[in-house]
């Protein structure tokens, strides 16, 4: 079993509790079974953040494993890490995302994360991971440390930590091949904003056309992208013309 391998949870770093905040059932039920194994007593789940941060104030879990994009919101798990962090400067808290990009990985850190680990991770490492964010230490995922490192000392740009959260949501729906019209019913504003969005994305990301900033849309946010090809892609998200109106008259 996991709990007899090497990185069995001394006493000094027991784990009786833990709150999971995904709203993926099989990611919880997956999660579940390991803890079980590693004799975690109590395993608390939430499915949304409002209901997560209420657990966390209410249970005090040794650690929390949390998803950053929940129920719809892209990086809605950001807020509710600050805010625990804010509550409880001691809170464990393990990012376990799909995102590999090292500069969102940076950002849920200075949210207040204590670790970053992707879902591909095998049930030893996250019992290591546990282990490491219980005991007070950073964990960062094998793969993803050196580009960590690398970010921080400037050899690798960041361009999503100049963005706004709007303009985040934006291009992660974007390099989700959604159109103009989907993202502003999606965040609940109108098409125009969308629009003037997006072309503050273009600026900032130094992309010359619409095809450019989806292409970088789908580089920063690699696990929204959808299996499509480019030219569908791009036609997908295009802003159709308004129709003209024919004049001509009609004896």
């Amino acid at each position: 079993m996991i709990a007899e391998g090497p990185f069995h949870m001394s006493k000094s770093a027991a784990i009786t509790r833990v709150l999971i905040i995904d709203d993926h059932p099989i990611v919880i039920q997956g999660l579940r079974c390991w803890l079980k194994d590693a004799h975690v007593k109590a395993v608390l789940e939430a499915r949304d953040v409002t209901s997560g941060y209420r657990l966390f104030r209410r249970h005090h879990p040794d650690v929390v494993i949390i998803d950053l994009p929940i129920r719809g919101s892209v990086l809605g798990g950001l807020d509710v890490i600050r805010r625990m962090r804010a509550h409880d400067r001691r809170s464990c808290i393990l990012v376990f995302s799909m995102h590999r990009s090292p500069t969102i990985a940076i950002r849920a850190l200075k949210a207040g994360a204590t670790g970053y680990m992707l879902k591909d991770a095998s049930p030893d490492e996250v019992i290591k991971a546990l282990h490491q964010v219980r005991s007070g230490n950073r964990y960062l995922s094998d793969d993803l440390a050196m580009q960590v490192a690398l970010s921080a000392t400037g050899v690798e740009s960041k361009p999503l930590a100049a963005l706004s959260p709007r303009e985040s949501q934006t291009l992660s729906l974007l390099a989700k091949g959604k159109a103009y019209n989907a993202i502003a019913k999606e965040l609940d504003v109108s098409y125009k904003t969308v629009v003037n969005t997006c072309s503050l994305l273009r600026r900032k990301l130094k992309a010359t056309n619409l095809a450019e900033l989806i292409h970088a849309a789908v580089r920063l946010f690699p696990a929204e992208s959808q299996e499509l090809p480019w030219s569908d892609r791009a036609s997908s998200v295009r802003p159709k013309p308004a129709k003209k109106r024919n004049l001509t008259r009609q004896d």
